[in-house]
């Protein structure tokens, strides 16, 4: 878990993925909220995402799905083609 300011938060796979390997998880959840209210992935979204899929892979942890929450609205990656469906 990572706890940001209001505009920026700093996630690193190293600490992000530390719980899932310590409970040898097979897969995991991202999550994560824009307080602007705009739901679109920015740039640093979709690095952020591709790295810690990556990331996932390299551990044998599968990166379910990553959500981008706003008020009402919630954009998944998966649906975006960031991360693959799960099979």
């Amino acid at each position: 878990m990572s706890t940001g300011s209001l505009t920026a938060s700093l996630v690193h796979p190293r600490e992000t993925f530390k719980a899932a390997v310590r409970e040898s998880a097979a897969a995991v959840i991202f999550v994560h909220n824009h307080p602007s209210g705009d739901a679109r992935p920015s740039q640093e979204d979709i690095a952020l995402t591709r790295r810690l899929v990556q990331a996932g892979d390299l551990l044998g942890i599968r990166s379910s799905t990553t959500s981008s929450s706003a008020t009402a609205d919630t954009t998944v990656s998966a649906t975006r083609g960031l991360i693959a469906p799960a099979p």
